[in-house]
């Protein structure tokens, strides 16, 4: 086996030499560098590979140089986004806060006997068909049960069922429990407001005991009438349909609420007001 590796290599050896011996002679002949041509035609493909492979990585590189680029430009992009929706969550923010007080300013401007507390929602009642809520004011404030709760444009919420030394409960107009007493305001018709949830229109109200004589219209504003609880001419909501009751002996009228629940922000407690003669 030795032998037979070392009768190989002598005879590569050989070749090479005759090689070697042959690519000279046709040198000196044509005056062609034939071993430069041989070498340069092994090499060729090798560098041409690494050409490749040196194109590729820069390729490669710059891919990534620009991905780390867009990237970050695309975070920047997204925080600006999110700043621009945070303004502009603040401007409609303080922009609703500012027409709230000058609705304020005009009721207070109007009814100067009021005393009102300002109050923010903290938690609505998930479970609760009526819309209840939770305020931020209580008994430190000077909140106590059966006090009218209402917004900066005179529109009746509801009234204090429940109060804690720094919290307060409201049930608002749309129980079928809180009956209020209401005038239609364009024709004087007095009748009895309550939540309808038991009649089928659970984010309505019902004004019963109207006159079956009555002419009612659709958009009729509906208004307090006045008592203990509640100050005279508080809007309760708007007329959206009428009818005879059961017995037909009065009529009665569904109202849609003046207040937008699931849009209230702030409300008002009115503690004091001067009761009508």
């Amino acid at each position: 086996m030795r032998h037979f590796f070392t009768g190989r290599i002598r005879l590569i050896l050989a070749l090479a030499v005759i090689l070697a011996v042959v690519l000279g002679v046709a040198s000196n002949l044509t005056g062609r560098d034939y071993p430069g041509i041989l070498v340069q035609s092994v090499l060729s493909p090798i560098r041409a590979g690494a050409d490749s492979l040196v194109r590729q990585a820069e390729k490669f590189y710059s891919y990534m140089f620009r991905y780390e680029a867009l990237e970050a430009e695309n975070a920047a992009l997204r925080q600006q986004i999110a700043q621009m929706r945070e303004d502009a969550r603040n401007a409609d923010t303080v922009s609703r806060e500012n027409d709230r007080l000058r609705a304020l300013l005009d009721m207070q401007s109007l009814h100067e006997d009021y005393t009102l507390l300002d109050c923010y929602i903290i938690s609505r009642d998930s479970v609760d068909w009526a819309g209840g809520f939770t305020l931020n004011r209580g008994a430190s404030s000077g909140v106590e049960e059966g006090m009218c709760v209402i917004t900066a444009n005179s529109e009746v919420v509801g009234i204090i069922e429940e109060v804690g030394p720094n919290y307060s409960r409201v049930r608002t107009v749309l129980d079928s429990t809180l009956e209020i007493s209401a005038t239609i305001a364009s024709s004087g018709y007095n009748g009895m407001v309550r939540g309808d949830y038991t009649g089928g229109y659970a984010d309505m109200m019902r004004m019963d005991y109207l006159p079956t004589s009555a002419v009612i219209r659709n958009q009729d504003q509906v208004v307090t009438s006045g008592s203990s609880m509640y100050p005279k001419n508080l809007i309760l909501g708007y007329v959206v349909d009428a009818g005879f009751s059961d017995t037909g002996v009065a009529k009665y009228a569904i109202l849609t609420p003046a207040v937008v629940f699931g849009q209230l922000e702030q409300v008002f407690i009115l503690t004091s007001f001067e009761t009508a003669e």
